[in-house]
């Protein structure tokens, strides 16, 4: 088990005052576990830092103008994949299933493809198994990241820390397919609205929950000091 992807999981989540009082441990749960490399836990300094320092509000704008209303962004995996065909819906299904299997109920509307969720389980994997399954979404990953480096964006560590852990090279052909669809602007009301007009799917029991990862990862950080939360975080 890894607290590593349990905090890079809060770090895709939509912005919280308790990720933001959060961001001192996730800092130490990383350092502690030593998962990622020196350089990736450095790459994620301007992050933790914007978390520590911006106000919520403009941290919720710009995780909404990037995340949900970019598709090109989406941090729905299948989306990239399998878009609206009638692929989609078994593959979520199977997503589903092997979470069920392993052990892990999902208690978000959040779709099980969404990675903060595929995150979260990955936690409770060895690192083998956690690589395993990171390799089976690289594409995706090493594509987010390049997008996201594009837009110089402080959430391009985060994937681009995911890929170098599951060992993806970003010239595969895959990753340049994706990469081959233009990008979508996030000024466009049009796209948006189109969004918004989709029905909406839910796979947890609850709608209200939000992210689980914030919710249940950071709920004991704020009466722990950093060093200690950093050992308790919960498995």
């Amino acid at each position: 088990m890894s607290k590593s992807f349990k905090a890079l999981s809060a770090l895709l989540c939509y912005p919280s005052l308790e990720l933001k009082e959060a961001a001192d441990d996730i800092a130490q749960v990383m350092a502690s576990e030593a998962i990622l490399s020196e350089e990736a836990q450095a790459a994620l300094k301007p992050l933790l830092d914007d978390l520590r320092s911006m106000d919520i509000y403009d941290l919720q704008e710009r995780f909404v103008l990037l995340f949900d209303r970019s598709r090109t962004l989406s941090l729905n995996l299948f989306e990239h994949v399998h878009g609206e065909s009638r692929d989609r819906g078994p593959a979520m299904v199977d997503l589903l299933e092997t979470y069920r299997a392993g052990g892990f109920e999902l208690e978000s509307s959040e779709l099980p493809d969404h990675l903060p969720i595929l995150l979260e389980f990955i936690s409770t994997k060895s690192l083998a198994e956690a690589r395993e399954l990171l390799q089976d979404a690289g594409h995706i990953l090493a594509t987010l990241a390049e997008r996201l480096t594009r837009r110089e964006s402080s959430y391009a560590p985060v994937l681009t820390a995911l890929t170098e852990f599951a060992d993806v090279e970003s010239t595969s052909k895959e990753v340049q397919e994706l990469l081959s669809v233009k990008d979508d602007d996030p000024e466009d009301l049009q796209a948006l609205d189109d969004i918004w007009e989709e029905a909406e799917v839910t796979f947890g029991p609850d709608p209200n929950a939000g992210c689980p990862i914030s919710r249940d990862m950071l709920a004991n950080m704020e009466t722990t000091p950093a060093k200690a939360q950093a050992a308790q975080l919960s498995e």
